[in-house]
């Protein structure tokens, strides 16, 4: 197992942002390392009654995984004068509303769902931190 490292839901950015909603969500999420030109990046595995498969996990930039997020939690989603969007979530039986910013709608949600579901801090795989320049 890789070595975790806790970061501010606020600050997660990339690939980052979707280990932490993976693992707030539940799901069997792991690291592929760095090929043909990409970096670290999440997938998930995905397990039916007869079968299994692996996909890239990436909600912070695809709508079609981070428009469900948005479906299932979200309670407000606004932009402000300064091109910020905030997203507001919440889920029945919680006490308590997660609240997240971001440049774009999905980064927003997906922060706000993390926030929700599992707090302030959060803890992500070292080599989704980037390297000083």
């Amino acid at each position: 197992m890789t070595e975790l490292i806790e970061v501010k839901t606020e600050d997660l950015q990339g690939w980052q942002l979707a280990w932490a909603v993976g693992k707030a969500e539940g799901l069997d999420v792991f690291l592929v390392p760095p090929q043909y030109g990409n970096p670290w990046r999440v997938f998930a595995r995905y397990q039916a009654l007869a079968t299994e498969h692996t996909a890239l996990f990436n909600p912070h930039e695809n709508w079609a995984l981070g428009g469900g997020l948005q479906d299932r939690y979200v309670r407000t989603l606004e932009r402000n004068a300064r091109k910020e969007t905030v997203a507001i979530t919440w889920r029945p039986g919680s006490a308590r509303e997660g609240e997240g910013w971001g440049d774009t709608g999905l980064q927003a949600v997906c922060r706000s769902v993390v926030d929700l579901i599992a707090g302030d801090t959060v803890q992500v795989p070292k080599e989704l931190i980037p390297c000083p320049a």
